[in-house]
This record gives structure tokens, sequence and C-alpha cells, in this order.
């Protein structure tokens, strides 16, 4: 297992106000990767009104709002489950699936290897490679495919990369995997934020392949963290019926179902994040590109990756300057196949980016 030092997450403001004496409302977090937007105006302004549901139990199966993201997603309701974030749903699939041996492309999201070592499984990775701005190189992975594993696990786009794999690569792979008799789990968390997210989700795949699953969320997306809303899209019967089974009774409220119906019709919400994050993504990339002190690697999602190349910088120290001007980004020392010349940060708001890039290139 590889090992994980200490680090401060997204959502550790808590920590961030003890340690370093900040009030975490002072605190803009360009960390967690979470919509600058807030949460959907049409969710603001009619959630109240339901809040009489609380008074009942959901409904067991979620039928209408597995009816919202089936028209959001564009896929079978029968083929969604719905989940207590998209954690739950991984730590689901992966006790299922109990793989003697995954294989994690990396770096990546540390809670993949967590869950597949807690259900008795080794872990290996498939690392991203820095000469290739960490995009996967399909021959090559394909190459190291064999009966020996049993599941492959991918964040797409990738979380701390920004790089993402295009579904035609995703067929490739897929097919190889079926030859070998390897289960796919894709985590599109971030599949929203993409240029072209119809170019990069797997989803409409899962017509055509019984080995694989989706992950999504609403906590990036939607910037909800607090309402612990994921779901999932296969279509293998057999899988969803097993973890139907496993899942406790009403794993989401009531208000987080109607939440969830609310926010997956708000499309001028998704307009308008989309587009915020395209043109802010753009111009952050534009401005870091030919900056001698710095490499940045091509995004997808609402976060870049960046090098630092200068040999008095370090990740720790960039976070340090940050986080006393109010600003947390993320120290990527932590992630497997990295190390202290990295740094992560989302986009937020122009006028919260041009301070964080001020405070980067001064």
């Amino acid at each position: 297992m590889i090992k994980q030092k200490e680090h401060f997450h997204g959502s550790d403001l808590e920590k961030i106000e003890k340690v370093y004496g900040i009030r975490r409302e002072d605190i803009t977090s360009f960390s967690a990767n979470v919509n600058p937007l807030g949460i959907s105006p049409k969710l603001r302004e009619t959630l109240s009104a339901h809040i009489d549901a609380i008074t009942a139990y959901p409904d067991r199966e979620y039928a209408s709002l597995r009816s919202c993201i089936a028209g959001y997603v564009g896929a079978d309701m029968e083929n969604i489950i719905v989940g207590n974030g998209s954690t739950e749903l991984i730590s689901l699939i992966i006790r299922i699936e109990r793989p003697k041996k995954a294989m994690i492309v990396g770096p990546t999201y540390s809670e993949y290897e967590r869950e597949v070592k807690l259900g008795g499984g080794a872990a290996i990775y498939y690392p991203l490679r820095e000469a290739d701005g960490f995009r996967m190189q399909t021959d090559d992975f394909i190459g190291k495919l064999n009966e020996t594993i049993d599941m492959l696990i991918v964040c797409n786009p990738n979380n701390p990369t920004s790089t993402c794999i295009d579904s035609r690569q995703i067929r490739r792979i897929l097919d190889a995997c079926k030859e070998h008799g390897i289960f796919v789990m894709i985590d599109e968390t971030y599949v929203e934020f993409a240029g072209d997210a119809d170019r990069v989700t797997a989803v409409p795949l899962t017509k055509y392949y019984d080995n694989l699953i989706i992950l999504r969320g609403t906590s990036k997306f939607f910037a909800a963290p607090g309402l612990r809303l994921g779901y999932a899209v296969t279509g293998s019967r057999d899988l969803l019926k097993n973890l139907v089974t496993r899942q406790n009774p009403w794993s989401i409220s009531s208000l987080a179902a109607i939440a969830g119906e609310i926010m997956f019709t708000d499309q001028s919400y998704v307009q308008q994040t989309r587009a915020l994050i395209s043109s802010e993504r753009a111009r952050i990339y534009d401005m870091l590109k030919n900056h001698p002190d710095y490499k940045v690697y091509e995004p997808s999602a609402n976060f870049l990756l960046v090098k630092l190349l200068r040999e008095d910088q370090t990740s720790e120290a960039l976070f340090e300057k940050a986080i006393r001007r109010g600003m947390m980004i993320r120290d990527c020392s932590t992630f497997p196949f990295l190390d202290d010349r990295y740094i992560r940060f989302c986009i937020m708001s122009p006028e919260m980016n041009d301070r964080l890039m001020a405070c980067i290139l001064e």
C-alpha cells in the first residue's frame, strides 16, 4: 500500500482554523473542487417548500429521483442506483466484486485503494507518466492487462491530474477488459465540468458492456457535498440486484431525494456552470502554460495540476504562502507518484482566481 502522509483535505477548514488561526469564514478553498456558483438557485428557492417531506420515509426505490437522473444522463432508470454519496457506492461495489487484485490508474483518489485493501484484495497501480502530460497511452495500458487482474478502477476526468480518457479509448479498454474477465469501475465525479462531456462520459457504453459501472455525485458540480447524494449507472442487472440487496434501506433522506430532482432539472444553472468553468479554465491555463517557473497540464476538469520548476519552491511552501492570504490550495505530495513539486487548485470566481494567480506568480 502506498504511504500517505498527513495533509489538509478541501473540507478540513476546522483544522486550518486551529493550526493557522484563520477563521474558516475567511478562507477560500481552492482545494475542495466545488462549483464556485454555490447551490442551484432553483434548489435554494424551492427546497424549503418541501420541508414537510421529513415527516415521512422516502420511497425505498427512489423512483422519481432515478427518473430525473435517467433524463439527465440519458440512461434507463432501471440501470440507476442512488446512494449516500459516491463513497457509499464505491464501498458497496468493491465489497460485492471482492477483487483479489485491482488495478488503479494513478495518481488518483486514495479511497479506491483503501476500499480494495479493506476487502482483503491487493491494489496495483498503472502510473500515468509526467512525460506524457499524465495522459493515458492506451496501447501501453492495454498491454499491462492480464487474467490476474479482476477489477480496474479509473477516475475520469482524473483527480488530481485533470486529464481525461475519451469514450473511444474507454471502449478499447473495455474490450480488452472483457477478454481478460476484468470488471471496470469508472468514477465520473468531474465529467460534467469537461469541455465536451459527451465525448468523455462512458454512460452510453453501459448499454453494451455488462462489466462496467459508472459513478457520479452531486458534491462537486452541484456544490452540494453536505447533501450526500451519489448515483451509479450500469447495464449489469445482476450487479444492480446485489447492490440493492446489500444497501441499507433509505440510504438517502427525503430532502436529499427531492433536492436531487430539483437540481437535475436546473438547466440554466448547468449551462452557467459550464460557461464559467470553461472560460476561467482557459484563461488560467493560458496564464501558466508559458511561464518559466511552472508547468501546467492541459485540464479537462474544474481544477489544474501544476508542477513547480524553481528549485527554491515546494508545494508545502506555496501552500503556506497561499493559506496565510486566506486561500487554500492542495499540496499534492500526498498523491501516489507525485512529490513536493506539485500543487492543485480549482476554478473559483474570476476575482478569486486573480487573487490566487497574483499570489502564485508574484
